[in-house]
């Protein structure tokens, strides 16, 4: 097993060793490098994230309330209701202004409802939306058609994120590259990749190619990331998707393509950020730099134990607790409206492993910093080792810095 030591700049390994012989390396070593700070791994500490938990993954379940996995079809529903009328609303409100001191809010607002409504597709697609697969399936293809994502596609690539999460060669979502694929990137990619606030466009990319390293599209019935029997489903969520498409290129036609713009494509743009932001701070930008796993360090619920909680202040109830994350990366089958109940009765059995969200004002502004970190400083993981943490690419560190200064 492989540890690793890492300060904003560079990345260390200690091979497997005791706990003294690891006080003793990491003493000698802060001593020839005061200017660094320790913000990964520290054996010195009490706490250890990477260590395998005192606990198994039946005595979370077992804390949890019964009624908190119960799924009400009806209350689901009552969501999509409500969402959907506040974004008709906030439509037909900024077409009868039609003002450019209203447009702004309303671009800000409507992508945030959009992004509320991808996230109740995303219960359809977890299948804690109802006990029914139809009426699952029919809400998620609505809900998901409505904003371009298409359902079957990503609910298949979504479920492999939270199968493997945590897991370097096998995880989807935001997944690190290992430093051999970082290292082949073109230089203009990694700008892109790396440079607030372009990965928060990443999303729309993402679909069509999937990362660096994988290959395969989410429209694609015969990608790599779907099993034969799962290619007509594919296809039918990327023919509700063409059909969106189709809709809005006639609706461009009929109002005009600058209305359709301003009345969807914004907000469209919006919600993109909202989903790639919240998303990377699920799994990124904690204070304390958390494991990623190869082998057979990782475990389902290793994995899920590095997943971050966040506070969103206001958005929380918007859209629908979707921060409350640890739970729901080990228990997706709990209904959105539970998560927050199952949590707070999960706690004691997390103990240390789990990391209090910072209590947020009405806006989430301490979250950016968290991002701007993150990016800045989170390139690649190594090669080699089974439990590995982000390290920095000193020259592109040095010019996303210069470039904030």
């Amino acid at each position: 097993m492989l540890r690793s030591f890492r300060s904003p700049h560079h990345q260390y390994s200690l091979g497997s060793c005791t706990k003294p012989l690891q006080s003793f390396g990491i003493f000698c070593f802060q001593a020839m490098n005061n200017n660094h700070n320790f913000d990964a791994v520290d054996a010195g500490r009490d706490f250890d994230p990477s260590n395998p938990p005192p606990f198994k993954i039946s005595e979370i379940r077992a804390a949890i309330p019964k009624h908190c996995w119960v799924k009400n079809p009806w209350r689901s529903l009552s969501y999509v209701f409500r969402d959907l009328v506040v974004i008709f609303a906030l439509a037909a409100a900024a077409f009868y202004f039609n003002s450019w001191a209203v447009w702004p809010l309303y671009w800000a607002a409507e992508g945030t409802m959009f992004w509320a409504i991808f996230v109740l597709g995303h219960d359809c697609g977890h299948g804690s939306f109802s006990d029914s697969p139809l009426l699952n399936n029919v809400s998620g293809h609505l809900l998901h058609s409505s904003i371009l994502v298409p359902y079957h596609g990503w609910r298949i690539s979504h479920r492999t994120h939270h199968q493997n999460h945590g897991n370097v060669e096998k995880d989807e979502s935001w997944v690190p590259l290992p430093e051999n694929i970082y290292r082949n990137l073109d230089f203009s990619t990694r700008i892109m990749r790396y440079t607030v606030p372009l990965p928060m466009f990443a999303y729309p990319i993402y679909l069509w190619t999937r990362s660096p390293g994988k290959e395969g599209s989410h429209f694609n019935p015969y990608s790599d990331l779907f099993a034969p029997h799962e290619r007509g489903a594919v296809l039918t969520s990327t023919i509700c998707w063409t059909a969106m498409v189709l809709l809005l290129l006639y609706s461009c036609s009929v109002f005009g393509s600058v209305l359709v713009l301003k009345l969807y494509g914004v907000p469209y743009m919006i919600f993109i950020m909202w989903l790639d932001f919240v998303t990377y701070l699920h799994h990124h930008g904690y204070e304390q730099k958390l494991p990623w796993y190869r082998s057979k360090e990782w475990s389902y619920l290793r994995g899920g134990l590095t997943t971050v909680d966040r506070d969103y202040g206001w958005f929380n109830n918007i859209h629908h607790d979707i921060g409350t994350h640890v739970i729901h990366h080990l228990f997706p089958q709990i209904p959105h409206y539970h998560l927050v109940e199952a949590t707070k009765a999960a706690k004691p059995v997390l103990g240390k492993y789990y990391r209090e969200p910072k209590k947020s004002g009405p806006f989430p502004f301490h979250l950016f910093r968290n991002l701007v970190a993150s990016i800045r400083e989170d390139h690649y993981v190594s090669d080699i080792g089974d439990i590995v943490y982000y390290q920095t690419d000193t020259q592109l560190y040095k010019l996303s810095k210069s470039k904030l200064n």
